[in-house]
């Protein structure tokens, strides 16, 4: 079994994905003429979180905390140390420029969301990429795959391999029994989601800002005691990504095919732009514009991958825990890295952060999946109920399953997902920077940016009725 998830996911990222998403960005960024660059100041602007008084959707706030709950998870602890391990130091410099160009396809995906967003149950606004494939491509099947997708993985694949990683960490850190975090995080799971998006939307805008400042305060004390290695470790990870290192024993092919492999993966997995999921949380916000929330998800991958995943790159390479053959490996590699700042707290520390980031994601992964449940049928709570169950019994049982398989399951349904996606954002590309380039135009004039549907005529009849237009919302 191995061996076939090997093959696929071989094919899927060294064949098509690396170049795909990479393209996609770089194509992207010349479309927007560097946006990321040239107004990464507007990324921290306060008026991207200004609420909006519409009740039928959330808060920019609120769907940025739920968006980083889906981001920051295992991929950020221990899928960077993975990818350091597997990959050298240069896998961290192939992870920062995957996501530099994939913050320009967050922008239009979620800018799409906003688009061609409607409203679901109560009247609360929903959508995502399904949506965006059925009414501005008008290929329904398409988004009906794309939900499947996204249904499979974020509801059952994606929530055992965070499961799996709390596991994990609970045994090796706290030798807590696999069985018997199972049965711990599967009625924590099933006390949560039974409250619906509502619950979850909620535990995310209190835990979310909790766990990630204290994760980058551990940092920065790792970090600080390990100070003076610092400059040397930024001129390795460049060179590593060059292979420089590798050239002089004649692995220099080898050595960058896996950095930029191990790199662009674990930098995907972490910031999720173009694999499609984050737009479903875009959807259900309530803004002024499209583009704002194109640029409240650019902010969040900078937080996810230049931020939380290169604070665990350097706590790794800072600590020389590398340089030592027997190194352990993932979650254990982490831990022997800060231990020496930590002392004997670092167990207990590293347990409390592995379990908030994968909860959070268990939590966020199961909007995006409930989300595109209703867009292939409007589930009737019976049906509702029994895929809640399904998630509960995944959480369960990911906790006691192979985290390499896990592994492998994860990156072949985001390559699956993002293929579809990147598809449709590509054609579709042409409207979003058009509104893309609206918003910065008002903004140039002294405006608070409003989006007004009349002036694309392109979009008329798309647009679901009284979600933009000034008609009374549907009841």
């Amino acid at each position: 079994m191995n061996d076939l998830l090997d093959f696929f996911d071989t094919i899927l990222w060294s064949s098509i994905l690396i170049y795909l998403l990479f393209g996609t960005g770089i194509y992207l960024t010349f479309r927007l003429s560097f946006i990321q660059f040239r107004r990464v100041r507007h990324l921290f602007s306060p008026a991207l979180f200004k609420p909006n008084q519409d009740p039928r959707g959330a808060s920019a706030w609120r769907v940025l905390c739920l968006s980083l709950a889906s981001r920051i998870g295992t991929g950020n602890l221990t899928g960077v140390a993975i990818a350091i391990t597997l990959g050298g130091p240069g896998a961290i410099f192939w992870m920062w420029v995957i996501a530099l160009f994939s913050m320009a396809t967050a922008l239009i995906e979620n800018t799409l969301a906003q688009i061609y967003k409607g409203a679901g149950e109560r009247g609360k606004f929903r959508g995502g990429p399904a949506d965006y494939m059925e009414k501005g491509l008008g290929m329904r099947w398409m988004g009906i795959l794309f939900s499947f997708l996204m249904v499979v993985s974020c509801g059952f694949v994606f929530s055992a391999l965070q499961a799996n990683s709390i596991a994990q960490a609970s045994f090796h850190l706290l030798h807590v029994p696999h069985l018997t975090t199972a049965a711990i995080l599967a009625t924590m799971t099933a006390l949560l989601i039974s409250g619906g998006i509502r619950s979850v939307i909620w535990l995310s805008k209190w835990l979310v800002p909790l766990m990630a400042f204290a994760y980058l305060l551990l940092a920065v004390w790792v970090i600080g005691h390990n100070i003076e290695k610092l400059p040397q470790v930024i001129a390795l990870v460049f060179k590593s990504a060059f292979g420089l290192q590798e050239a002089a024993s004649g692995a220099l092919a080898y050595g960058v095919t896996q950095a930029i492999t191990q790199g662009m993966q674990r930098g995907v997995f972490a910031s999720e732009a173009g694999v499609g999921s984050s737009p479903n949380a875009a959807a259900m916000a309530s803004v002024s514009h499209p583009a704002a929330m194109g640029f409240n998800q650019m902010f969040a991958v900078f937080i996810d991958t230049l931020v939380i995943c290169t604070a665990t790159a350097l706590i790794v390479l800072t600590s020389g825990v590398l340089d030592h053959p027997d190194a352990p490996f993932g979650i254990r590699l982490l831990q022997q890295a800060i231990t020496p700042a930590t002392g004997g707290l670092s167990h207990i520390a590293l347990a409390v952060l592995v379990f908030s980031f994968a909860f959070t994601s268990i939590a966020g992964n199961y909007v995006y999946a409930e989300n595109n449940l209703s867009f292939v049928h409007n589930a009737a709570p019976a049906k509702r109920l029994i895929f809640r169950l399904l998630v509960i019994v995944m959480v369960f049982g990911g906790c006691l399953v192979e985290l390499q398989m896990l592994w492998k399951l994860a990156d072949i349904f985001m390559a699956l997902m993002a293929i579809l996606n990147l598809t449709a954002l590509l054609l579709l590309s042409g409207i979003a920077v058009k509104v893309v380039k609206d918003y910065e135009r008002q903004q140039r004039m002294g405006k608070i940016p409003v989006f007004n549907p009349d002036h694309y005529p392109e979009l008329r009849g798309q647009l679901e009725p009284g979600i933009w237009d000034k008609s009374p919302p549907r009841r």
